[in-house]
């Protein structure tokens, strides 16, 4: 079990002397913080011209129909800005805990199930322990997250929410921390309001940013929908084809569309097995690879008949070539953009899991024969390394001036709930005093290595888990016995019915200091049943 490598990992800590006693709830020295979420990641409720209000996003219980009914929306390109198809309907964002209510928990009425609509609610529960404090130096922002990340209405709110946390922690500047889509929203705030952005912020710590597009994502997502959730939820959530209609229609989709100005060390392709007949008659399979400008022309045919029926009407709902244009400028916008000399920037981006990268369709046992057919076609991938969502490559190039870029093992919604991602935070928004900083011994505590695997072997469950460290101090004396220290931790838990049981067993090795650097091991296994 994951909870006996913690108290183990403790165990360690206190071994270490690095936690001496609980921080106090609230540190008065933090600056204050921001999150921001990516596309999906902020509560939404509908409100109709009568004032009544009802959450639409997320929630569980007919969840598809008024998905369909509230969010389902057309383009206008005249404003730039994507309006529901119910002309009295009014999509807005609760402000709840000073803005946090909307980011943290998407369904918060979900008692069973919660972690698959959980949001930055790990993060929020972590920073509350450092010292941070709601209203004071933790917000959140939520958006409608249909509407295009330059949209004036919503940069709006945030240069007004920028202004809010600046007053209410006394005039200090703000570090800004976005995950995914959340990033390009604050990147174009920063180009279109640079001074507004200048004047408040300190720091913009950018997590899992698709920088330069998600290309298997969106092609699919564009063709076939996309799930929110995985696993039985699905059944009581939103179908992949509501889903589908929605991000026909959404100016933010298209904008997570590959950037056309990037120079991919691999081109993200669009494949389709074909099948039809040559000149003389005869039957051919061909598989045609389709790049660039000619993945627009496929997406054309493809999305060419799609229409809906909303209320008895039929809405056509073809690939929107006014929202690509849209998007395209956003896109060139985007390219220009420079940090504030007085800002600093930094990049979190996962790695090591099977990231979409290129998309194909059909097979040549049984091939495409009408590009409509796509719509109903399970698509097979080229992946490339990345967090599963965003390729790596896309991730680390933000174009901009950073600080610090660190790849981090980690799946899309997955990385902004990692322990190793919160160690980093911690440092760099200077909430680290303790345990990273000892002031009676005077070392920094330096995590070098992490990793976690798990798996399952003779009906058993087993965790493992690798991490190092590196403790740096003043001291440069050498110590009499230079022989490593090795030791061992154990712990053990059993269930309320006696049947379950799990055990955890970890072995740490602490090396002789050398040029005031120590090297410590851990290496800790835990089976359960």
């Amino acid at each position: 079990m994951a909870v006996l490598l913690e108290e183990i990992v403790r165990s360690l800590e206190l071994w270490l002397k690095i936690v001496k006693k609980p921080q106090p709830f609230v540190d008065p020295d933090l600056d204050p913080v921001l999150l921001v979420p990516g596309i999906a990641g902020s509560i939404l409720k509908a409100v109709d011209d009568k004032g009544n209000e009802e959450q639409v996003w997320v929630r569980i219980l007919g969840a598809d129909h008024e998905f369909r009914e509230k969010l389902w929306s057309k383009f206008d390109a005249s404003t730039g800005e994507t309006v529901s198809l119910d002309p009295n309907i009014k999509i807005v964002v609760p402000e709840d805990r000073y803005g946090l209510y909307a980011i943290d928990c998407l369904d918060p009425n979900l008692l069973l199930e919660r972690e698959c609509v959980c949001y930055f609610h790990d993060m929020i529960v972590e920073m509350l322990k450092w010292g941070f404090q709601e209203g004071k130096t933790l917000f959140g922002f939520g958006y409608d997250f249909r509407q295009s990340n330059r949209l004036e209405e919503t940069l709006k709110r945030f240069g007004a929410k920028l202004k809010s946390i600046h007053d209410a922690s006394g005039g200090k500047k703000i570090n800004i921390i976005t995950h995914s889509m959340g990033g390009l929203l604050v990147k174009c705030f920063m180009c279109l309001h640079t001074h507004i952005f200048e004047k408040y912020v300190k720091s913009w710590i950018a997590i899992a940013a698709p920088f330069q597009g998600a290309p298997g994502f969106i092609t699919t997502s564009l063709l076939n929908g996309m799930s929110f959730v995985n696993g039985w939820q699905q059944n009581l959530f939103i179908s992949k084809w509501s889903m589908q209609q929605l991000l026909i229609e959404c100016p933010s989709i298209y904008e997570l569309m590959a950037c056309p100005s990037f120079d991919w060390k691999t081109t993200p392709l669009l494949e389709i097995w074909k099948g039809g007949t040559d000149a003389d008659g005869q039957s051919r399979i061909m598989l045609e690879s389709y790049g660039g400008a000619e993945i627009i022309n496929i997406l054309k045919q493809a999305l060419s008949g799609n229409r809906v029926v909303y209320n008895g009407v039929e809405v056509v709902a073809p690939f929107n070539l006014d929202i690509l244009k849209w998007a395209n400028e956003t896109h060139r916008l985007l390219s220009r953009a420079k940090v504030p000399g007085r800002v600093k920037f930094y990049n979190i981006y996962g790695i090591n899991n099977e990231t979409p990268h290129s998309v194909c369709y059909g097979s040549e046992q049984a091939p495409v024969a009408d590009l409509q057919q796509i719509l109903s076609i399970q698509a097979k991938y080229v992946c490339v390394d990345g967090d599963g969502t965003v390729p790596t490559e896309s991730a680390k190039a933000d174009g901009l001036n950073a600080i610090a870029r660190v790849g981090v093992p980690g799946d899309h919604r997955g990385i902004i709930c990692d322990r190793h991602v919160f160690r980093i935070l911690k440092h760099w928004l200077k909430a680290d005093r303790d345990p990273y900083y000892n002031p009676m011994n005077d070392y920094v505590i330096l995590p070098t290595a992490f990793e976690m695997e798990k798996y399952h072997e003779e009906g058993l469950e087993v965790t493992s888990l690798k991490e190092e460290w590196e403790l740096i101090s003043d001291d440069k004396s050498e110590p009499a016995d230079k022989k490593p220290l090795v030791s061992s931790i154990s712990v053990s838990q059993v269930g309320k019915d006696q049947s379950s049981q799990a055990q955890a067993h970890g072995e740490i090795v602490i090396y002789p200091q050398k040029e005031g650097k120590q090297h410590v091991e851990l290496r800790a296994v835990s089976v359960s049943n």
